[in-house]
């Protein structure tokens, strides 16, 4: 009798992962540019060319941001999202800072956050690969763009002339020609104005060259975001591959060791985390300069490497077994806590040393970055309930453009002025000389001081502040502060100094 054949267990199969894609974009030899999308860019661009001057912060800002949504969002299909109009928005919200704020420095971090929220709406992106790469594919779609431009042409040579839009592109082209040309002549000859000016606006053509250059730029970047929505990159698919969970232990060690230490340091130094003026003026050698720096490099610190930690540490947590989950709960969740305490006493510290030491842009900025960086942890927390964080990515970025706009609502330089006339008032020093370096958004509260600081502080406006000539130049604060310099002009200022 033969033995029985024993067939062996099959090996398990060794898990897959994920392939990468091989390219950024998909393959693409057939859209086209539409008449609307070539019309629309082109539109944008003419009317960039006409108000928008980069450096002079004005409502155009805001008016060229509308008409580039106009295009990308309302003339190119598909139909934008909720989410997706939501955030274009948020954009035009913050280009809108430009029309209410004089801060340079402040306008210019509105448009950079503004660019990062009108990349997600193109490209989108759940991930923090995603966004990033989102930020940057504009910059990678020239070269298609101009491919996409170009099968228009081509497919439009055998092509039925259609005279009704013929009409319509000659028709628009005369007028914006009418309008550049009689509004030159106009700011030209007073004789002429009095005939025409009520029909075009006097516009003074201050560099021209820049005037086109950003006018070209703004039509065919019109054409790249319409691209990207034809077209968008598969940015999230070259996010990192979930990695092969470790043994409990392997992580949870090195995890509780922190855990512990961060306990010992919260501990110990709770005096001198929430000691305050007490602690500085009773310890020996120790000043607001010192205790404020600490604050501010532990934060840092903390938050850098508490935030790398966490996104290392929930990459080989076994999320599927439950023990590690709880586990992994109470330990990043604890982690997360103690440095949210470690936040609250930086933010108390640079409290004190502003209060003590006066207000200043970085200072300031300083404080509103831990706040928001405080309610990250907040949102790790969040993120740690469910052991889930695909949505935060979404969320910080959404978070943070809140923030900025927040940020701007507070305006940050008429704060530092008035908290700075407010310490004279009480008979502690001013520092003029750094007061004078603040923008339009500053003057009501200088306006307060008692001369001749107030004529220091304003003496970049001793002749004055340039006006609103047309209606796409208006800025509110640079209104609000030629009619308080124009009632009450700045005297002369001899010395720059610090008053106590």
């Amino acid at each position: 009798m033969s033995a029985p054949i024993v067939i062996p267990p099959k090996a398990p199969m060794p898990a897959v992962k994920p392939k990468r894609p091989s390219r950024f974009w998909r393959p693409d030899r057939t859209s086209m540019a539409t008449r609307s999308m070539l019309v629309g860019a082109a539109a944008v661009g003419v009317l960039a060319a006409l108000i928008l001057d980069p450096g002079f912060v004005s409502v155009a800002y805001v008016i060229v941001g509308v008409g580039v949504v106009i295009v990308f969002g309302i003339l190119t299909p598909p139909r934008m999202t909720v989410t997706q109009w939501v955030a274009a928005i948020g954009m035009l919200a913050l280009l809108g800072v430009a029309a209410v704020r004089g801060a340079e420095w402040l306008v210019f971090l509105c448009v950079v956050a503004a660019w990062v929220l009108f990349t997600w709406t193109l490209i989108g992106g759940r991930t923090w690969t995603g966004i990033l790469l989102g930020t940057v594919a504009p910059w990678r779609a020239p070269h298609r763009t101009v491919n996409f431009v170009r099968r228009r042409k081509l497919s439009t040579r055998s092509a039925p002339r259609v005279p009704a839009v013929r009409v319509v592109v000659v028709s628009a082209v005369s007028v914006v020609l009418l309008l550049i040309f009689g509004s030159l002549f106009v700011s030209a000859d007073p004789e002429f104005a009095k005939i025409f000016g009520g029909f075009a606006p006097a516009i003074s053509v201050s560099n021209p060259g820049a005037r086109i250059f950003a006018g070209v730029v703004m039509a065919f970047g019109t054409l790249v975001a319409v691209y990207l929505r034809r077209r968008t990159p598969t940015v999230d698919a070259f996010a990192p591959a979930p990695a092969t969970p470790l043994p409990m232990w392997e992580w949870a060690v090195p995890l509780g060791v922190l855990n512990v230490l961060f306990l010992g340091f919260v501990a110990v130094q709770t005096k001198t985390l929430f000691g305050g003026d007490e602690h500085v003026q009773v310890t020996d050698g120790l000043t607001y300069a010192d205790y404020a720096r600490e604050g501010f490099w532990q934060l840092m610190a903390v938050t850098v490497l508490t935030l790398l930690v966490i996104a290392v540490a929930v990459r080989f947590i076994d999320r599927r077994d439950a023990g590690s989950r709880r586990l992994a709960r109470g330990l990043l969740g604890a982690l997360c806590l103690f440095s949210l305490v470690i936040v609250a006493s930086a933010v108390h510290r640079m409290w004190l040393y502003e209060n003590q030491y006066g207000f200043t842009v970085l200072r300031v900025s300083v404080f509103a970055t831990e706040l928001l960086l405080g309610f990250v942890f907040v949102l790790l927390l969040g993120a740690g309930i469910r052991m889930s964080g695909k949505w935060l990515p979404t969320a910080v970025l959404a978070t943070s453009a809140v923030a900025l706009l927040a940020f701007a609502v507070f305006n940050p330089d008429a704060y530092i002025a008035q908290k700075n006339v407010e310490r004279f008032e009480g008979g502690k020093s001013i520092d003029v000389s750094y007061l004078h370096g603040l923008s339009v958004d500053a003057v009501p509260a200088l306006d307060r001081l008692p001369e001749p600081q107030r004529s220091c502080a304003l003496s970049r406006y001793r002749f004055g502040v340039p006006g609103t000539t047309v209606p796409w130049e208006f800025n509110a604060a640079r209104e609000k502060a030629r009619d308080i310099l124009d009632a009450r002009p700045v005297g002369p200022c001899l010395q720059m100094y610090t008053v106590g």
